[in-house]
């Protein structure tokens, strides 16, 4: 087990010093969010109201947008000179890759979300400082069974031609449901809904990801053999 971990964060560490070199990901993926979310609030801001009704959508629809881009790219770095197949063929545990990938990519997505909350509080006026602590759980929850199956799905797509296509195919109806759960409880939270009830989606978003996460453990292995 350590020896997988430590693996693990080999490779994430590998894809951080990339992006900080380059900060390609990071940048055009926020560069997306950022676009997405000023046409939606163009398009759909009415009145104080419907914005807040309408800002956790607005959120999360760019955040999943983005997060197919930052794993699209992801990936990309491993398909060029074909280091995949090094690393398949690497000394070390499966397991390894796809966490190793998966915390790189919710690093990335992170750092974008860093960018996007505030630019969706100034967009649809809302106030997130009562809110922040709580909402702050929430994005990580779900941009963590997001980046769980996303990883998993990109590995099997980074032979493909259309590879961005194909994943988007087959991770947006999986993660649908943590999606839903996520717009749901940050409706609920902005909408002053009691704490217990909004814990109550955290808690569902908590076993999204512990599933997730599981099944790309045992999972990686088997889907990314020649």
């Amino acid at each position: 087990m350590k020896a997988t971990l430590r693996a693990a964060g080999l490779i994430a560490l590998k894809d951080l010093r990339i992006e900080a070199r380059t900060g390609e990901i990071v940048t055009s993926t926020t560069m997306f969010a950022v676009l997405v979310t000023v046409l939606a609030s163009l398009s759909f801001y009415l009145d104080a109201q419907t914005a807040r009704r309408m800002a956790p959508g607005v959120l999360w629809i760019a955040i999943a947008f983005a997060g197919v881009l930052a794993m699209g790219r992801s990936w990309a770095r491993e398909r060029e000179n074909d280091v995949m197949r090094g690393l398949l063929m690497s000394p070390i545990p499966r397991a390894s890759i796809y966490l190793g990938k998966s915390v790189g990519t919710l690093a990335f997505m992170l750092a974008v979300e860093v960018v996007l909350l505030p630019l969706v509080a100034v967009l649809f006026h809302l106030d997130l400082a009562p809110v922040l602590g709580p909402l702050a759980i929430l994005l990580v929850l779900g941009t963590l069974g997001f980046v769980a199956a996303g990883t998993l799905f990109a590995s099997m797509s980074v032979r493909t031609s259309a590879r961005d296509l194909v994943l988007s195919v087959v991770l947006f109806p999986l993660i649908a449901p943590a999606l839903l759960a996520s717009v749901v409880a940050t409706r609920q939270l902005l909408g002053g809904a009691p704490l217990a009830e909004v814990l109550d989606w955290a808690r569902i978003l908590g076993a999204f990801d512990i599933i997730f996460i599981m099944a790309g453990l045992v999972l990686f292995g088997p889907l990314t053999s020649d």
